[in-house]
């Protein structure tokens, strides 16, 4: 009965379409049609470069950082497309003079600043330490970056603004760890389903070749699951003190999951040891800093609204090992999610999300608005001369409603307890003289 379920999900998660970026030029099923529909629309001239607009979520108008009381902070997740999945075979429909590095690298610089984001939370970065690490820090960034493991050259950061907000502690997230806790003499059937016809499959749907395959990591065989869950994904998990009245604390974590669209059972054991790792780190930061912090997670998940990625991260149901940690989606709770945050011809629909928990201490006021099937800056698939990656940015603006701390960090008592007698003995030499 087991291994039926998983079957049955195996060709369910195929029917999702999640093609990688060297998949093919035929989309099916909805996300085929919703692309159709995109690229019939007809462009009433060039339109402008758009600019990115908040929607206040009281009063449905646009917004900006300065219209709500309150200390108030802006979070954007976005997916800009590593430079080194940027080949022309891989996006025919893209005119050829956006995907060139030096276009590309100055357009997401551009969008990053007009974002005006606290926190950026970034997948697919490539390029930090020659370009974005720098450019950043002349806009007022500080940032953390991990790359993928193996031959990958991308991986995932975080910039934050320090003016903000004081990185207060980090840790950093393997996927690969997952290798070591195999059990081979219990190996979950999850694991052990794939076989040689879901493979050709994958290949057949998508129209790709092995070497195009092992180029995205699939070397070995994917019935051991040591080579199955070996994928060199990453992510970041960094804990803030906002710098508002209330000291309060958040915890903000940065993924990108893997994207095979029939290894769904790879991609759900990521999203648990991501579930656990968040929720570990929450209770070591509470511990730590005697404050109970707000958790936001973010990223590109690679999975769409409904899937069982999707259902387990929103679901109130935990790891028995882990502290449990309830989750919802920001824009399914004020809205509804958006209609893609991904357009491409082999694949339009959402994969991107932003994860809240504990939001009695965080308001969401606004939210980054999505362009629609029917924007003139979307028609024909991205990257474009509009939009520099195949993905668009997701955000908020939030305001921080009180804060759990009882008590003031000991690590900033103590070092404002030390200021405060060196001032104390300053003045006394002063007056003795």
């Amino acid at each position: 009965m087991q291994n039926t379920t998983m079957l049955t999900l195996w060709f369910t998660s195929g029917g999702l379409v999640l093609t990688p970026r060297t998949g093919s030029n035929n989309p099916h099923g909805s996300s085929g049609q919703l692309f159709r529909r995109i690229c019939k629309s007809k462009m009433s001239g060039m339109p402008k470069p758009p600019c990115p607009k908040f929607i206040s979520l009281e009063d449905g108008e646009f917004t900006t950082k300065s219209t709500s009381n309150g200390f108030k902070f802006r979070l954007v997740s976005y997916n800009i497309l590593a430079q080194v999945y940027v080949k022309s075979s891989y996006f025919p429909h893209s005119p050829s003079s956006c995907l060139k590095w030096k276009a590309r690298s100055q357009a997401i610089l551009m969008e990053f600043k007009n974002l005006s984001a606290d926190f950026l939370c970034i997948q697919e970065l490539d390029e930090y330490n020659s370009f974005y690490k720098s450019n950043m820090e002349s806009l007022g960034y500080s940032s953390l970056y991990i790359q993928r493991t193996g031959q990958k050259r991308d991986g995932c950061g975080i910039f934050y603004r320090s003016s903000s907000a004081e990185l207060i502690l980090m840790e950093e997230i393997h996927y690969n760890d997952l290798v070591n806790g195999i059990d081979y003499e219990n190996v979950p059937t999850e694991i052990e389903s794939n076989n040689t016809l879901d493979v050709d499959r994958r290949e057949e749907a998508s129209g790709k070749d092995s070497t195009k395959a092992n180029s995205h990591g699939d070397q070995g065989d994917p019935n051991d699951p040591c080579v199955r869950l070996k994928r060199d994904c990453v992510g970041l998990l960094m804990a803030f003190k906002l710098r508002d009245p209330s000291n309060h604390l958040i915890v903000v974590a940065n993924t990108h999951i893997y994207w095979d669209p029939n290894w769904a059972d790879v991609k759900l054991a990521q999203v648990k040891y991501l579930r656990r790792r968040v929720s570990q780190f929450k209770e070591i930061v509470s511990n730590k800093f005697c404050s109970t912090p707000s958790v936001i997670i973010a990223g590109d998940f690679n999975s769409t609204p409904g899937d069982e990625v999707y259902q387990y991260l929103v679901s109130a149901n935990s790891d028995s090992e882990a502290p449990a940690i309830q989750l919802c989606s920001l824009y399914a709770t004020n809205g509804g999610e958006p209609p893609f945050t991904n357009c491409t011809p082999d694949f339009t629909g959402t994969l991107d999300y932003i994860f809240l928990s504990d939001p009695g201490y965080l308001k969401p006021v606004s939210l980054l608005e999505v362009p629609g099937p029917q924007s003139a800056d979307i028609i024909g698939g991205l990257p474009n001369h509009y939009h520099p990656s195949d993905h668009l940015p997701i955000g908020a603006d939030f305001v921080v409603l009180g804060s759990s701390n009882s008590l003031i960090i000991p690590e900033l008592q103590d070092v404002e307890d030390r200021l405060s007698k060196f001032e104390i003995g300053e003045q006394m030499k002063v007056q003795n003289n």
